[in-house]
Protein backbone atom coordinates (compact mmCIF):
# COMPACT_ATOMS: atom_id res chain seq x y z
CA UNK A 1 0.00 0.00 0.00
CA UNK A 2 1.84 3.42 -0.95
CA UNK A 3 -1.56 5.72 0.15
CA UNK A 4 -4.06 6.11 2.57
CA UNK A 5 -6.36 8.40 4.11
CA UNK A 6 -8.05 7.46 7.54
CA UNK A 7 -11.17 9.45 9.07
CA UNK A 8 -9.52 12.89 7.62
CA UNK A 9 -11.85 15.44 8.63
CA UNK A 10 -10.85 19.27 7.20
CA UNK A 11 -13.18 22.33 8.82
CA UNK A 12 -13.93 25.90 7.45
CA UNK A 13 -15.50 27.51 10.44
CA UNK A 14 -18.17 25.41 10.79
CA UNK A 15 -18.25 23.40 7.40
CA UNK A 16 -16.74 20.02 6.95
CA UNK A 17 -15.04 20.04 3.88
CA UNK A 18 -14.28 16.75 4.11
CA UNK A 19 -16.34 14.71 6.62
CA UNK A 20 -14.32 11.33 7.61
CA UNK A 21 -12.84 10.39 4.73
CA UNK A 22 -11.09 7.11 3.85
CA UNK A 23 -9.36 4.93 1.12
CA UNK A 24 -6.29 3.07 -0.11
CA UNK A 25 -4.24 3.16 -3.11
CA UNK A 26 -1.22 1.15 -3.96
CA UNK A 27 1.23 0.75 -6.42
CA UNK A 28 0.25 0.57 -10.12
CA UNK A 29 -2.73 1.69 -9.59
CA UNK A 30 -4.84 5.04 -11.51
CA UNK A 31 -7.21 6.08 -9.20
CA UNK A 32 -9.83 8.88 -10.60
CA UNK A 33 -10.88 11.35 -7.69
CA UNK A 34 -14.32 12.61 -8.84
CA UNK A 35 -17.03 14.87 -7.67
CA UNK A 36 -19.08 18.08 -8.54
CA UNK A 37 -17.45 21.67 -7.40
CA UNK A 38 -16.82 22.21 -4.20
CA UNK A 39 -17.24 18.29 -3.00
CA UNK A 40 -13.38 18.79 -1.84
CA UNK A 41 -11.08 16.70 -4.21
CA UNK A 42 -8.72 19.83 -4.04
CA UNK A 43 -8.72 19.70 -0.41
CA UNK A 44 -8.49 16.22 -0.12
CA UNK A 45 -5.31 16.59 -2.91
CA UNK A 46 -3.88 19.39 -0.43
CA UNK A 47 -4.12 17.30 2.55
CA UNK A 48 -1.99 14.49 0.86
CA UNK A 49 0.40 16.66 -0.65
CA UNK A 50 1.35 18.89 2.92
CA UNK A 51 -0.40 22.31 2.06
CA UNK A 52 -3.00 22.41 4.31
CA UNK A 53 -3.41 20.13 7.34
CA UNK A 54 -6.28 18.29 8.40
CA UNK A 55 -8.54 18.23 11.70
CA UNK A 56 -8.31 14.67 12.24
CA UNK A 57 -7.59 12.18 10.87
CA UNK A 58 -4.15 10.20 9.26
CA UNK A 59 -2.71 10.51 6.04
CA UNK A 60 -0.10 7.89 5.37
CA UNK A 61 2.37 7.49 2.70
CA UNK A 62 4.87 4.45 1.98
CA UNK A 63 4.13 3.49 5.89
CA UNK A 64 4.82 7.31 7.13
CA UNK A 65 2.28 9.60 8.36
CA UNK A 66 1.85 12.96 7.58
CA UNK A 67 1.76 14.37 11.00
CA UNK A 68 5.27 12.68 11.78
CA UNK A 69 7.37 13.78 8.77
CA UNK A 70 5.93 15.84 6.02
CA UNK A 71 9.25 16.75 4.81
CA UNK A 72 10.12 13.07 4.27
CA UNK A 73 6.90 12.70 2.12
CA UNK A 74 6.76 15.21 0.51
CA UNK A 75 9.94 14.11 -1.71
CA UNK A 76 7.89 10.70 -2.36
CA UNK A 77 4.92 12.83 -3.89
CA UNK A 78 4.92 14.76 -7.01
CA UNK A 79 2.03 16.97 -7.26
CA UNK A 80 0.49 18.98 -10.33
CA UNK A 81 -2.12 21.36 -9.36
CA UNK A 82 -4.70 22.64 -10.88
CA UNK A 83 -3.68 26.09 -11.66
CA UNK A 84 0.18 24.81 -13.09
CA UNK A 85 2.23 26.92 -11.58
CA UNK A 86 5.67 27.96 -13.95
CA UNK A 87 7.89 30.84 -13.80
CA UNK A 88 7.23 31.78 -17.31
CA UNK A 89 10.54 34.39 -18.03
CA UNK A 90 12.75 30.64 -17.37
CA UNK A 91 13.87 28.06 -20.32
CA UNK A 92 11.90 24.45 -20.00
CA UNK A 93 15.60 22.38 -19.35
CA UNK A 94 16.38 25.77 -16.90
CA UNK A 95 13.03 25.33 -14.84
CA UNK A 96 13.57 21.28 -14.52
CA UNK A 97 17.26 22.24 -13.42
CA UNK A 98 15.70 24.66 -10.83
CA UNK A 99 13.12 22.52 -9.52
CA UNK A 100 15.39 19.20 -9.83
CA UNK A 101 18.13 21.46 -6.95
CA UNK A 102 15.26 21.84 -4.59
CA UNK A 103 14.69 18.35 -4.42
CA UNK A 104 18.86 17.88 -4.19
CA UNK A 105 18.34 15.66 -6.42
CA UNK A 106 22.10 13.21 -6.69
CA UNK A 107 23.96 11.44 -9.41
CA UNK A 108 24.21 12.67 -13.01
CA UNK A 109 21.85 15.52 -13.10
CA UNK A 110 22.10 16.28 -16.65
CA UNK A 111 21.52 12.59 -17.58
CA UNK A 112 17.84 12.62 -15.35
CA UNK A 113 16.82 15.96 -16.78
CA UNK A 114 17.27 14.59 -20.25
CA UNK A 115 15.49 11.37 -19.19
CA UNK A 116 12.78 12.96 -18.23
CA UNK A 117 12.57 15.77 -20.90
CA UNK A 118 12.28 12.79 -23.17
CA UNK A 119 9.52 11.14 -21.25
CA UNK A 120 7.25 13.62 -20.94
CA UNK A 121 8.06 15.03 -24.85
CA UNK A 122 9.81 18.10 -24.09
CA UNK A 123 13.18 17.61 -25.44
CA UNK A 124 12.46 19.83 -28.99
CA UNK A 125 10.90 22.53 -25.94
CA UNK A 126 13.83 22.56 -23.84
CA UNK A 127 15.16 25.97 -25.25
CA UNK A 128 11.89 27.48 -25.48
CA UNK A 129 10.65 30.42 -22.23
CA UNK A 130 7.94 28.65 -20.60
CA UNK A 131 5.85 31.57 -21.63
CA UNK A 132 5.73 30.65 -25.39
CA UNK A 133 5.30 27.61 -24.90
CA UNK A 134 1.26 25.95 -25.39
CA UNK A 135 -0.80 24.83 -22.87
CA UNK A 136 -0.10 21.48 -23.41
CA UNK A 137 3.61 21.77 -23.60
CA UNK A 138 3.40 23.79 -20.61
CA UNK A 139 0.77 21.01 -19.06
CA UNK A 140 4.08 18.32 -19.76
CA UNK A 141 6.21 20.97 -17.76
CA UNK A 142 4.52 20.85 -14.65
CA UNK A 143 4.29 16.91 -15.08
CA UNK A 144 8.10 16.99 -15.79
CA UNK A 145 8.25 19.25 -12.56
CA UNK A 146 6.49 16.90 -10.59
CA UNK A 147 8.27 13.51 -11.83
CA UNK A 148 11.78 14.82 -11.73
CA UNK A 149 12.48 13.64 -8.37
CA UNK A 150 11.34 10.01 -9.25
CA UNK A 151 8.42 10.38 -6.58
CA UNK A 152 6.40 7.01 -5.95
CA UNK A 153 3.29 8.48 -5.72
CA UNK A 154 1.43 11.00 -7.90
CA UNK A 155 -1.27 13.54 -7.43
CA UNK A 156 -2.82 15.30 -10.41
CA UNK A 157 -5.66 17.66 -10.17
CA UNK A 158 -7.29 18.50 -13.38
CA UNK A 159 -4.36 17.56 -15.64
CA UNK A 160 -6.02 18.02 -19.37
CA UNK A 161 -8.07 21.39 -18.69
CA UNK A 162 -7.79 23.49 -21.34
CA UNK A 163 -6.19 21.20 -23.69
CA UNK A 164 -6.81 20.45 -27.42
CA UNK A 165 -7.97 16.67 -27.92
CA UNK A 166 -4.98 15.83 -29.34
CA UNK A 167 -3.25 17.15 -26.39
CA UNK A 168 -5.67 15.43 -23.91
CA UNK A 169 -5.41 11.55 -25.38
CA UNK A 170 -1.08 12.38 -25.16
CA UNK A 171 -1.12 13.56 -21.98
CA UNK A 172 -3.58 10.26 -20.75
CA UNK A 173 -0.79 8.13 -22.78
CA UNK A 174 1.59 9.86 -20.99
CA UNK A 175 -0.09 9.43 -17.55
CA UNK A 176 -1.04 5.61 -18.37
CA UNK A 177 2.78 4.88 -18.87
CA UNK A 178 3.53 6.84 -15.82
CA UNK A 179 0.94 4.89 -13.72
CA UNK A 180 2.18 1.13 -14.39
CA UNK A 181 4.88 1.69 -11.74
CA UNK A 182 3.68 4.55 -9.29
CA UNK A 183 0.71 5.43 -7.38
CA UNK A 184 -1.50 7.85 -8.99
CA UNK A 185 -4.16 9.94 -7.82
CA UNK A 186 -5.86 11.72 -10.44
CA UNK A 187 -9.29 14.10 -10.26
CA UNK A 188 -10.97 15.37 -13.26
CA UNK A 189 -14.14 16.34 -14.37
CA UNK A 190 -13.59 14.27 -18.35
CA UNK A 191 -15.54 11.22 -17.30
CA UNK A 192 -13.94 9.80 -20.66
CA UNK A 193 -10.36 10.51 -18.98
CA UNK A 194 -11.49 8.67 -16.34
CA UNK A 195 -12.93 5.64 -18.68
CA UNK A 196 -9.89 5.47 -20.68
CA UNK A 197 -7.02 5.29 -17.99
CA UNK A 198 -8.72 4.46 -14.44
CA UNK A 199 -8.53 1.11 -12.57
CA UNK A 200 -10.78 2.69 -10.10
CA UNK A 201 -12.88 5.22 -9.06
CA UNK A 202 -13.43 7.10 -6.05
CA UNK A 203 -16.22 9.81 -5.97
CA UNK A 204 -16.87 12.34 -3.32
CA UNK A 205 -19.86 14.41 -2.74
CA UNK A 206 -20.63 17.09 -0.01
CA UNK A 207 -17.45 15.56 1.49
CA UNK A 208 -18.12 12.44 2.15
CA UNK A 209 -17.19 9.00 -0.52
CA UNK A 210 -20.27 8.03 -2.09
CA UNK A 211 -18.28 5.22 -4.26
CA UNK A 212 -15.00 3.35 -4.31
CA UNK A 213 -14.69 0.97 -7.04
CA UNK A 214 -13.53 -0.64 -10.48
CA UNK A 215 -15.30 1.55 -13.16
CA UNK A 216 -17.15 -1.37 -14.39
CA UNK A 217 -18.43 -2.16 -10.83
CA UNK A 218 -19.27 1.80 -10.00
CA UNK A 219 -21.59 1.67 -13.48
CA UNK A 220 -23.16 -2.20 -12.76
CA UNK A 221 -23.95 -0.69 -9.31
CA UNK A 222 -25.29 2.88 -10.07
CA UNK A 223 -28.42 4.06 -8.38
CA UNK A 224 -30.02 4.10 -11.63
CA UNK A 225 -32.55 2.18 -12.10
CA UNK A 226 -33.68 2.46 -15.62
CA UNK A 227 -32.48 0.18 -18.39
CA UNK A 228 -32.55 0.92 -21.98
CA UNK A 229 -32.83 0.05 -25.52
CA UNK A 230 -31.31 1.67 -28.64
CA UNK A 231 -33.56 0.33 -32.18
CA UNK A 232 -33.50 1.77 -35.87
CA UNK A 233 -35.95 0.63 -38.26
CA UNK A 234 -36.31 0.72 -41.55
CA UNK A 235 -39.19 2.48 -41.65
CA UNK A 236 -40.97 4.49 -39.84
CA UNK A 237 -43.07 3.36 -36.67
CA UNK A 238 -45.59 5.26 -34.52
CA UNK A 239 -44.91 5.27 -31.14
CA UNK A 240 -48.05 4.43 -29.74
CA UNK A 241 -47.40 0.83 -31.26
CA UNK A 242 -44.25 0.64 -29.18
CA UNK A 243 -45.90 1.08 -26.26
CA UNK A 244 -47.45 -1.62 -26.47
CA UNK A 245 -44.81 -3.62 -25.62
CA UNK A 246 -44.34 -5.10 -22.14
CA UNK A 247 -41.88 -3.45 -20.24
CA UNK A 248 -41.71 -0.52 -21.73
CA UNK A 249 -41.41 2.68 -19.39
CA UNK A 250 -40.60 5.13 -21.50
CA UNK A 251 -39.67 5.97 -25.32
CA UNK A 252 -37.78 8.68 -26.49
CA UNK A 253 -38.22 9.38 -30.04
CA UNK A 254 -34.71 10.25 -31.89
CA UNK A 255 -36.69 10.46 -35.21
CA UNK A 256 -39.71 8.02 -36.49
CA UNK A 257 -37.22 5.26 -37.35
CA UNK A 258 -34.81 5.82 -34.21
CA UNK A 259 -35.70 5.50 -30.70
CA UNK A 260 -34.37 4.61 -27.16
CA UNK A 261 -37.10 1.92 -24.92
CA UNK A 262 -36.59 2.48 -21.47
CA UNK A 263 -37.82 0.17 -18.91
CA UNK A 264 -37.52 -0.03 -14.70
CA UNK A 265 -36.42 -3.28 -14.47
CA UNK A 266 -33.82 -5.07 -14.92
CA UNK A 267 -34.82 -7.51 -17.73
CA UNK A 268 -33.72 -7.93 -21.01
CA UNK A 269 -36.15 -7.17 -23.45
CA UNK A 270 -34.45 -7.48 -26.82
CA UNK A 271 -36.35 -10.78 -27.42
CA UNK A 272 -39.37 -8.82 -26.48
CA UNK A 273 -38.89 -5.88 -29.17
CA UNK A 274 -37.36 -8.67 -31.93
CA UNK A 275 -40.45 -10.46 -31.85
CA UNK A 276 -42.91 -7.59 -31.34
CA UNK A 277 -41.16 -6.49 -34.70
CA UNK A 278 -41.49 -9.90 -36.38
CA UNK A 279 -45.18 -9.53 -35.43
CA UNK A 280 -45.78 -6.35 -36.86
CA UNK A 281 -43.67 -6.92 -40.63
CA UNK A 282 -41.37 -4.44 -39.11
CA UNK A 283 -37.64 -4.52 -40.43
CA UNK A 284 -35.04 -4.14 -37.51
CA UNK A 285 -31.41 -2.52 -38.59
CA UNK A 286 -30.15 -2.38 -35.49
CA UNK A 287 -30.89 -2.99 -31.52
CA UNK A 288 -28.65 -3.28 -28.58
CA UNK A 289 -28.41 -2.01 -25.06
CA UNK A 290 -27.64 1.45 -24.41
CA UNK A 291 -24.72 1.11 -21.72
CA UNK A 292 -24.41 3.25 -18.83
CA UNK A 293 -21.68 5.59 -19.07
CA UNK A 294 -19.20 7.40 -16.49
CA UNK A 295 -21.07 10.86 -16.89
CA UNK A 296 -24.56 8.77 -16.31
CA UNK A 297 -23.20 7.33 -13.42
CA UNK A 298 -22.14 10.64 -11.81
CA UNK A 299 -25.33 12.17 -12.77
CA UNK A 300 -26.91 9.63 -11.04
CA UNK A 301 -24.57 9.62 -8.08
CA UNK A 302 -24.11 13.04 -7.48
CA UNK A 303 -28.03 14.43 -8.23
Amino acid sequence: MSLSAKNITKKYGTQKALDSVSFEIKTGEIVGFLGPNGAGKSTMMKIITGYISQNSGDVVVNGINTKDNIKSIKKQIGYLPEHNPLYLDMYVKEYLNFISKTYQIKGNLNKKLDDILNLTGLSIEKHKKIGSLSKGYRQRTGLAAALIHNPEVLILDEPTTGLDPNQIVEIRDLISTIGKEKTVMLSTHIMQEVEAICNRVIIIDKGKIIANNSVSKIQELSLQTKNAVVVEFANNVEVNLLKTITGIENIVEIDKRNFILETSKNDDIRAQIFNFSVKNNLTLLSLYKKEKSMEDVFRELTK
